[in-house]
C-alpha cells in the first residue's frame, strides 16, 4: 500500500508514520494542557481573585506572610465599606481622645444622626463652656473621625431631676399657698 491522503495510515494533512504520530501527540498534550488550566484558575487565595502562590514564601515579603490585624482590618472595612460607620462609631468610642481629657470628663456623646452629634453636658455651666467651644470641638472630631462625620453639634445641659417620686412626695396636687 502506498502512503498518500486516501488512504488509513495516511492523517488529515498528508503526514504519515512518524510525522503522524507526533501530530497526535502535540493535539493530545494541547488537549490536556486545555483541560487543566480551568481548574488551576480556580485556587485563588481567600476570595480576592488572585492566584495563590505555591512553595516557601523566600527571604523578601510576601502576601501569604502574616499581616498586622489593624492593615486586614482596614483592608475590610474599605472593601465592604464600613468607612462611615466606623468613623461614627470612634465618635463614640473614643471620646476622650477625640475631644480631650478634660472635656471628655464633663461631657458624653449621646445621640449622632444624619452628622448631627448631640453632647449632654455634665452641668448648664459645662454646657455654656461647650456652646462657646463648638467650633473648635467641631474641628477636632474631624481632624480625628474626618471630615462630614459630625456637620453640627447640638449641646445641652443635663437632664433635670424627676420631683414626681420619692419619699417625701405628697400624693394629690398639693398645697395651693404657694404656686397656687
Amino acid at each position: 500500500m502506498s502512503a498518500d491522503a486516501g488512504t488509513p495510515e495516511a492523517g488529515a494533512d498528508g503526514a504519515s508514520g512518524p510525522q503522524l504520530a507526533r501530530a497526535v501527540l502535540d493535539a493530545a498534550k494541547a488537549r490536556r494542557e486545555a483541560a487543566a488550566k480551568p481548574r488551576r484558575r480556580g485556587v485563588t487565595g481567600a476570595g480576592t481573585g488572585e492566584r495563590r502562590l505555591r512553595g516557601y514564601s523566600g527571604p523578601g515579603p510576601d502576601p501569604r506572610d502574616p499581616q498586622l490585624l489593624g492593615t486586614v482590618l482596614a483592608r475590610l472595612v474599605k472593601s465592604r465599606g464600613w468607612q462611615q460607620p466606623a468613623a461614627e462609631a470612634t465618635v463614640f468610642g473614643a471620646w476622650e481622645r477625640v475631644v480631650g481629657p478634660e472635656v471628655a470628663q464633663h461631657s458624653r456623646p449621646v445621640k449622632l444622626e444624619n452628622g448631627e452629634l448631640t453632647v449632654e453636658a455634665r452641668s448648664t455651666a459645662w454646657a455654656t463652656q461647650l456652646r462657646l467651644l463648638a467650633g473648635s470641638l467641631l474641628q477636632q472630631i474631624a481632624r480625628e473621625v474626618g471630615h462630614n462625620v459630625v456637620r453640627k453639634l447640638h449641646i445641652h445641659g443635663p437632664a433635670a431631676p424627676s420631683w414626681s417620686r420619692g419619699p417625701r412626695r405628697v400624693r394629690g396636687r398639693g398645697p395651693r399657698d404657694t404656686y397656687g
